[in-house]
């Protein structure tokens, strides 16, 4: 069976090693297997959610592009495009916005963090806040489902969205399917043995905290980001702690086996940090030294990445172009020259219901979230060891079963063989507690 693979880059800055090791040289080895059906794109339209600056994101587009291909992506066996190439995106989204959840989108994490900085300040809650950065999930979530990818590669800050992609699209099955899964449903991938590398700093390498190494830069500049490493005041002789140094971890993320252990060793018997950051900086500079020509050569040519990344956006439209028209058949924006079935209430499209969605916390446990049929939560249950025992759960609440409903705080909890395994959330007042609790009755009530 072929797996279908998707992620993207934001165009926003230029590429650092730590795209490289945990982004880019992963996607592309895993574009190699054999039952890989790979799409990877220039996440433009998202970079202008966090970028007013013309120029930079263009320059961006081409330096992803180039680095890319630069590091060896065979753009004959993958999809390789530009989100803004892609004209059926936005439509998807359109649609996806008009299924997805107020509540839920209430939930994602940056939209959280921008409202709870601005309460910190004492500012209007939604200050500085644009509609691009809150229906930011839903543009996600068009670009995984528009081309119905099983695995989406994500640092564990994305994950959320992923599970808000597989929400949306598990709604918009329920909706206009009609017992076909139009959208299959995402799985985020984590891929553990991928390090999350350390800047200069020792924090996360990121643009944000200006502790990149650039990915391409001259061998002077890598060099002489390399010597801005932090590290302890020990003197050369005395032993150094390799799990406790930066120098080190970013040394392993590209070594092997071997040359993990001669470094270590050498570090605990008192290797200086100069030629420890020597030895990094010749290490890097043999992986990258031929894909640093080619992404230069590549530079220099951007008639040449433009042809690439259109040949790849057309590759891209076969596919959604007749999805996107499915899709609009399901929604009835159908041409007038189809047969129109008769208006005689025979096929009477299903009511809105309440579904279940369930989902796996970073800790590996499964939980289940009750959401009314507008999308709202109104029930989060605990955590399963497996996912097998939150289905048991789930199935049991949908037999009939009489429900424990329990009031608790500003909300309810729901108990099953002397065990709290649901809570709903905090309500507003008593009046949208009960309101709830009808809903859920409602939801939970076995079939006529």
């Amino acid at each position: 069976m072929t797996t279908r693979i998707l992620t993207g880059i934001t165009t926003t800055g230029t590429p650092h090693l730590g795209n490289y090791a945990g982004a880019i040289r992963p996607a592309i080895v895993a574009s190699r297997a054999a039952d890989a059906d790979s799409f990877y794109f220039l996440a433009d339209y998202h970079a202008l959610i966090k970028c007013d600056d013309p120029q930079r994101i263009q320059r961006s587009r081409l330096e992803i592009a180039a680095t890319w291909l630069a590091c060896g992506l065979d753009v004959d066996r993958a999809t390789f495009y530009r989100q803004s190439d892609i004209p059926e995106i936005p439509e998807l989204t359109w649609l996806l916005t008009c299924v997805a959840g107020k509540g839920l989108l209430n939930r994602a994490h940056a939209y959280k963090a921008s409202v709870d900085k601005n309460v910190e300040l004492g500012e209007d809650p939604d200050a500085g806040v644009t509609m691009g950065l809150f229906s930011y999930p839903v543009l996600m979530a068009a670009d995984i489902l528009m081309f119905n990818a099983h695995k989406v590669p994500v640092g564990r800050d994305q994950i959320q969205h992923v599970e808000m992609a597989r929400d949306i699209g598990q709604r918009f099955n329920h909706l206009f399917g009609q017992g076909k899964e139009l959208f299959t449903l995402p799985e985020a991938v984590i891929e553990e043995g991928v390090a999350t590398l350390p800047g200069l700093d020792g924090r996360k390498m990121s643009k944000s905290y200006d502790n990149t190494i650039p990915l391409f830069g001259s061998a002077k500049q890598l060099k002489d980001a390399i010597a801005r490493i932090v590290t302890d005041s020990k003197l050369p002789g005395e032993a150094k702690d390799p799990d406790n140094s930066y120098l080190f971890t970013l040394y392993q993320a590209f070594a092997s086996a071997a040359q993990q252990a001669e470094f270590r060793a050498e570090l605990v018997a008192g290797l200086g940090w100069g030629d420890a950051k020597q030895r990094l900086f010749q290490l890097l500079d043999r992986e990258l030294g031929e894909a640093r020509e080619r992404y230069h050569a590549l530079i220099e040519k951007p008639a040449e990445l433009e042809d690439i990344l259109l040949a790849g956006a057309a590759k891209a439209r076969k596919v959604a172009t007749p999805f996107l028209g499915e899709l609009r058949e399901a929604v009835g924006l159908r041409s007038f020259r189809a047969q129109v079935q008769a208006g005689d209430g025979s096929k009477k499209k299903a009511a809105k219901s309440a579904r279940f969605v369930s989902f796996r916390e970073e800790d590996g446990s499964f939980r289940f979230r009750l959401l009314d049929a507008a999308g709202e939560q109104l029930l989060l249950s605990k955590c399963f060891a497996d996912g097998k025992s939150a289905g048991q759960v789930s199935k049991r609440l949908q037999s009939g079963e009489a429900l424990d409903l329990r009031e608790q705080g500003e909300g309810f909890a729901l108990w099953l063989d002397a065990e709290c395994i649901a809570e709903s959330p905090a309500f507003a007042d008593a009046t949208a507690c009960q309101a709830a609790i009808q809903r859920l009755r409602e939801a939970l009530a076995p079939a006529e």
